[in-house]
């Protein structure tokens, strides 16, 4: 346990000061990636070729400017492909985009507890994802098992990466309160909160299928049907139309009209 926590902050130490250079020049995208990314990545594969080209750019970027850091593996190039698309993915709308809040990313090879150390079937949390507070703020934390999980299954509406991810998006304006004004903006935050607590009624009597974990809190809420949002849209579109009307304007997508 001690050397694990030594690991981990020299991690953070290593990735706070790689946060600190100059951004670095973006590597071209390579070749024997792009079939990895299309055969793992659902969202990727429906876009148009210059929207896929697009896409490839953003995921470099990304890559250019987060380190990642591995507990006990190695990292893989599908873990890397696979980190930077569930980065991309809610903000994909956006023209540019960077996670000024994130500079590095820890992979654990599967669940971990609160105080990072690997979990065991008998504690009651075993976490797969967490953006990391204090000591590990700018920090990503993620279960390996978890993120290639994500991308195994296109009938669910799960995706623990890109939940995380939605986190850091949410976290833009200062506060992960479920209440992202850095994109929403205010005139949608009251309509935005007006629906959120009534679909948490509706979660609560059994009469919803956003799964109970978005009745943890508000921002909780946001990041479930943010994951919803973009694992089934079609599906999301038609079982909760107000709620996909105001995620599409937030993150400035519409993936329901994607073949």
């Amino acid at each position: 346990m001690f050397i694990l926590l030594i690991f981990i902050g020299l991690v953070v130490i290593a990735t706070v000061a790689f946060s600190k250079l100059k951004r670095q020049p973006i590597s071209a995208f390579p070749e024997d990636w792009k079939p990895i990314l299309k055969e793992h990545v659902l969202f990727y594969k429906k876009l148009s070729l210059p929207e896929q080209t697009i896409f490839q750019k953003r995921m470099m970027a990304f890559l250019s400017e987060v380190h990642i850091d591995g507990v006990s593996i190695e990292i893989e190039d599908l873990d890397k492909i696979l980190i930077a698309a569930s980065a991309v993915i809610p903000v994909f709308g956006f023209k540019e985009w960077y996670y000024n809040n994130l500079s590095g990313i820890i992979l654990y090879p599967d669940t971990f507890n609160e105080d990072l150390e690997f979990s065991n079937k008998s504690e009651k949390r075993r976490i797969l994802g967490m953006v990391g507070t204090g000591r590990y703020e700018k920090q990503m934390i993620l279960s390996r098992k978890a993120l290639r999980q994500a991308f195994l299954n296109d009938t669910d509406k799960h995706n623990t990466p890109v939940h995380e991810f939605v986190h850091l998006v949410d976290k833009m304006d200062g506060n992960t309160d479920g209440l992202p004004e850095h994109i929403l903006g205010k005139d949608y935050i009251k309509p935005w909160q007006e629906l959120m607590y009534k679909e948490m009624d509706a979660i609560n009597k059994d009469k919803s299928d956003i799964r109970n974990y978005a009745l943890t809190n508000e921002a909780e809420f946001f990041a479930v049907t943010s994951e919803y949002f973009f694992e089934r849209p079609k599906l999301f579109k038609r079982k909760h139309p107000e709620l996909y009307h105001i995620l599409q304007q937030c993150f400035q997508q519409n993936p329901a009209k994607r073949k």
